[in-house]
Order: C-alpha cells, then sequence, then structure tokens
C-alpha cells in the first residue's frame, strides 16, 4: 500500500483524490493548495486530510474553520509520490521541493517533457515507466491521440496521421471568468503542440495536428485522417479500435449527435462529474477509402487523463509491474467497460 499526495484540488486534483481513494493497493494521503472556498470544503467534507501550500493559506484556511494537518513539506514526509496537479508552470516550480524531499512525482501536460524527461500513456509505454523518479502524464488531447493512434499502430495499420482539433475554450467551471465567444480562434502554429507532444512518448509516430479554439467548454472534438500502410476494411479499423479499452465506440445515428448528448448520456450512466475517460469514437462516421482512414471523436478534458494517472502512480511505485492488469485495475475501480 504506498501512500499518495495530492497537490492541487482543482478540475485534475479532485478527481485524482477520488480516484485514488477508489484503488485497493494506494491511499490518499493528503490534499494540499492554497485555496479556502467551496472546493476545499468538499474535500473536507469527503474526510481527507487537508495541508496548506503556504502559511498564509494555513490561517486563512484556520479562519475558516477548516483543519489544517500541516504544510506541503509534512505531507511529502508521509507520502511515496506526489501527484500535482497545480495550474500550468507552478508544477514546474515545485520540482525543486520534490527532487529536495527526494520523492518521486507525476506532472500533467500542462508542464513540457523536459520537466520529467518521460511522458506517459499507458497503453503505449507503461514499461518504460516502471520504478522512475518522475513522469508526466500528457494532456487530454494528446492522451486520445495516443490511444487512437497506438491501437491502428498495433493492428500494423498506421502510415501517417493527420488531424485537426476543435479545442474547448475554457474550463467549465470557469466559463464565467474567460473564454471566447462568437468566434473561433486558430492557432497560428502548423502543426499544434498536441502532435510533437505525442512524439515526446512515440517517436516514431509520424502525426501533424492543427487546433481551433471554439465558444463552447464541454469537451474537444477532433477530425483524423489517416493514411494507411495497406488497403483495409472498416471492420478491421473498428477491429483495431476494440484493442483500446479506453476507447468507447458510439453511434451517431443512436442520437449521440453532439458533445452535449454524448456528457448526458455518461451523466445517466451515473459517471461522477458525468465523466468520460475514454475517447468517444463515432462508428457509424468512420469511412475506409482505399488506403484511407477518416473518423471523429470526442475527448472529455477533464476526465481522460485521470485513469492514466492512476496507472503511472503505479508504474512510478513499481507496485503493478504489467501494464495491461494496472489498466484493467484501473478500468475496474473507474466503471469503464
Amino acid at each position: 500500500m504506498k501512500n499518495i499526495a495530492v497537490i492541487g484540488y482543482g478540475v485534475i486534483g479532485k478527481r485524482v483524490a477520488d480516484a485514488i481513494n477508489l484503488q485497493e493497493d494506494m491511499k490518499l494521503s493528503g490534499v494540499c493548495d492554497i485555496i479556502t472556498d467551496w472546493r476545499i470544503q468538499n474535500a473536507v467534507r469527503k474526510e481527507y486530510d487537508i495541508y496548506a501550500a503556504t502559511k498564509d493559506a494555513a490561517d486563512k484556511m484556520k479562519s475558516e474553520g477548516i483543519s489544517v494537518k500541516g504544510d506541503m513539506q509534512e505531507l511529502l514526509k508521509k507520502s511515496d509520490l506526489v501527484v500535482d496537479c497545480t495550474p500550468k508552470k507552478i508544477a514546474a516550480q515545485n520540482v525543486a521541493i520534490y527532487k529536495e524531499q527526494n520523492i518521486k512525482f507525476i506532472l500533467h501536460g500542462g508542464e513540457k517533457h523536459e520537466t520529467t524527461g518521460h511522458s506517459f500513456s499507458a497503453e503505449n509505454n507503461y514499461q518504460s515507466a516502471l520504478n522512475l523518479d518522475a513522469t508526466r502524464v500528457v494532456s487530454c488531447n494528446t492522451t486520445s491521440i495516443l490511444r487512437t493512434l497506438t491501437a491502428l499502430k498495433r493492428a500494423d495499420l498506421l502510415d501517417y496521421a493527420r488531424g485537426t482539433l476543435l479545442r474547448r475554450a475554457t474550463d467549465p467551471w470557469e466559463s464565467h471568468l474567460g473564454g471566447i465567444m462568437n468566434t473561433m480562434v486558430p492557432e497560428k502554429d502548423i502543426p499544434s503542440h498536441q502532435g510533437p507532444d505525442a512524439k515526446s512518448v512515440d517517436p516514431e509516430l509520424d502525426v501533424i495536428t492543427a487546433a481551433v479554439k471554439v465558444p463552447q467548454t464541454l469537451s474537444h472534438l477532433h477530425y483524423w485522417n489517416v493514411k494507411l500502410k495497406k488497403q483495409a476494411t472498416k471492420q478491421e479499423v473498428l477491429n483495431a479500435f476494440k484493442t483500446s479499452s479506453r476507447i468507447k465506440l458510439i453511434q451517431y445515428d443512436q442520437g449521440l449527435v453532439s458533445n452535449n448528448t454524448i456528457k448526458e448520456m455518461f451523466l445517466d450512466m451515473g459517471r461522477p462529474w458525468g465523466d468520460m475517460y475514454e475517447v468517444a469514437l463515432w462508428e457509424d462516421m468512420l469511412k475506409v477509402q482505399g488506403d484511407e482512414l477518416f473518423y471523429a471523436y470526442v475527448v472529455d478534458n477533464q476526465a481522460i487523463v485521470i485513469p492514466e494517472t492512476i496507472d503511472a502512480i503505479r508504474a512510478l511505485t513499481g507496485i503493478e509491474t504489467d501494464g495491461t492488469k494496472s489498466i484493467a485495475k484501473t478500468n475496474e475501480s473507474l466503471g469503464i467497460h
């Protein structure tokens, strides 16, 4: 049983903490943040141990009636690994603390590959993460790219891939603060960062991405044009995608015609927050023409990296050396079937 700390109790942090709490081979040692509002108060209701990242935060937490167990250094001392879920660039600043405390750590996709020297995607490179001191779970979009392209690569179908990403403008809970309205904003650079990021996990991938910010907050939508190594049938392609337990084939003609209808389905399934850990790929939209493949899917930007993070914990701590077994354990705990 390994003790796992979570630093940053926001969109990803609260989900990681809950997911850790569901595992039989790890224990949540505590969550650490600077906030005192409803977010950390919900952690209190869940009876998670609360730690303060700074002295000012500790004072404010105590003034709000929150029981503070200690500071971040105290939490790290009682933990075997820390998952950093703080906002972009803050995690990179925390790395020096983790190294000084000699504790294993996991960062997320907002940080650069060079910060850890290893980037993680469970179905792709679990073995290379075994017993490392650190890794970075790649971003939501990059995770989806790796899952789908790796499935095609396993079936020896993938030659090269070109994708267009329609990106949500901001996280749903922050949409009152920012985001875009009545416009679409193309990213200036082609490739957008997701393609090169996928290659940080698998350098052999021939993948180029372009991205556009669109005025909605529920999820991302990807369109892909893939050159296959050979002519293939639609069924061969679908069989390749079915080798991933984290790709969910959905049907457009069953009313799943948009990201909001897909979200509603996962809410009806009883998932916490309506979270979709899988890539939702339209089976009946998928088209094979000779050696060309066309498909589209939806990515839940708040949830897709949660199972990857749990698997990364197992890999770094060595509590499970078989990636397939770790994925199965995580899937079972999160209701991925």
